[in-house]
């Protein structure tokens, strides 16, 4: 006769547990649950959020994902469609392409000011701009 082994299910957090070992602040994780990115498994007799460890596995998603320039939002709708149980790569790259065409347009805009702001510079020493109140480095309009 072949015995069954019976698991326990993993043991609840408390969100102060799921802070320390996520080292997401408690205000974070509440934030996150308002917005629908993480959501407490149930709530004990004395009221107190319980998750589940793949809340932590979540968090560390987020973190790593914020870490990659992506917004809340961009993230909600990766992990949606991971709730769907689908898998989000393709997502998950077309978001990181949008991100880098973003920043290669900030590249180009941070160079023009760059280069704006050297010019002002140069300017400094040889321009007097009359009726200037506050600074004529700034006020020149070149």
């Amino acid at each position: 006769m072949a015995t069954t082994t019976v698991l326990n299910p993993p043991a609840l957090m408390r969100i102060g547990d799921l802070s320390r070992q996520s080292q997401v602040p408690i205000k974070t994780i509440r934030y996150y649950e308002e917005l629908g990115l993480l959501s407490a498994e149930s709530r004990s007799e004395g009221g107190f959020r319980q998750f589940s460890p793949s809340c932590l596995q979540r968090l560390n998603f987020i973190k790593q994902a914020k870490a990659l320039g992506l917004s809340l939002q961009e993230i909600h709708h990766i992990l949606q469609i991971y709730d769907e149980g689908q898998k989000p790569c393709d997502e998950v790259k077309q978001t990181l392409h949008s991100k880098i065409q973003d920043i290669e347009q900030r590249i180009q805009q941070l160079s023009l000011l760059k280069a704006h702001l050297q010019q002002l510079l140069t300017d400094a020493d040889v321009t007097t701009q009359p009726g200037a109140t506050i600074c004529p480095i700034i006020e020149h309009q070149g």
